[in-house]
């Protein structure tokens, strides 16, 4: 396994040297890096991208021994306002440049609601909104196919990709060796399969093992019912079923903590290391 976390759980936002050399002194080689949470002083939106710029920022972190694992452009491809969906797949094309300079394994998203304040919502969950997802991502991997990037793709269980069906839909109606998933099973457990979660995981490689090149992983509780953010260890997340799928199909994978903290990280990846070799 190779482990890492997301930049901006590790330290608040910054210049771009104090941040990469927080992610240095931490002892971490692998980040999540949204640009928008971490860095400040530069504008990441559309139009700002050069090949110098990127160079720039493929050097401090080189300097660092650091590797981008995902580079973070988590848009919402099914915004039901138009111009802003359009913005959105622009400012991805952007990242997909950005990470072929720096050396990014790929730019990630969720993949969306149908509402402009990204609140949830019946249509999410119907055949028009997964259309329009289709038209942002075909759009979106045309780009990063002629730029040599892949994108990776995450379903969340309130998302437009909901299910690990719906996700193995996608995949195949994409049909591009350019788009990968990124796995978070806890944001595939809801209220309703919480208790049958060993075989959500289970089925998500069952049905997509095959495209799965990184991993996020953190924990839940249950609030009034509800999933909610824990960490590591802290929940009711069964890590075995995850770990006996990761060690039979995907050696040396990334696994990105989230929502870890500096004065737990370590810990909590020895934890994870210790599941991993016993199961």
């Amino acid at each position: 396994m190779n482990y890492g976390m997301r930049c901006h759980d590790l330290c608040p936002k910054g210049d771009m040297d104090t941040v990469f050399d927080a992610v240095r002194d931490n002892q971490i080689s692998q980040i999540q890096l949204a640009f928008g949470k971490s860095i400040s002083g530069f504008d990441f939106n559309y139009g700002h991208y050069s090949p110098g710029f990127g160079r720039m920022i493929r050097q401090k972190l080189d300097e660092r021994g650091i590797h981008v694992a995902i580079l973070g452009c988590y848009i919402n491809p099914t915004n039901p306002d138009e111009k802003k969906r359009q913005e959105a797949v622009r400012k991805f094309i952007e990242h997909l440049k950005y990470a072929k300079a720096i050396g990014a394994d790929m730019v990630g998203t969720e993949t969306g609601r149908y509402d402009a304040d990204f609140r949830v919502v019946p249509y999410t969950y119907t055949e028009g909104c997964y259309q329009l997802l289709l038209k942002s991502m075909r759009e979106i991997v045309s780009a990063a196919e002629k730029l040599g990037v892949i994108v990776g793709v995450e379903a969340v269980h309130d998302h437009t990709l909901y299910c690990p069906e719906l996700m193995r839909r996608f995949l195949e109606d994409m049909d591009s060796p350019n788009v990968e998933a990124i796995l978070d099973p806890v944001n595939l457990i809801s209220s309703e399969n919480y208790q049958d979660q060993d075989q959500v995981i289970d089925n998500a490689f069952k049905l997509y093992g095959d495209r799965i090149t990184m991993v996020h992983v953190k924990d839940f509780v249950l609030k009034d019912g509800e999933p909610e953010f824990a960490h590591v260890g802290d929940g009711l997340f069964h890590y075995e079923p995850l770990m006996r799928n990761l060690k039979a199909q995907k050696p040396y994978i990334t696994m990105l903590l989230e929502n870890s903290r500096k004065e737990r990280y370590h810990r909590d990846v020895e934890y994870l290391q210790k599941i991993y070799e016993e199961v």
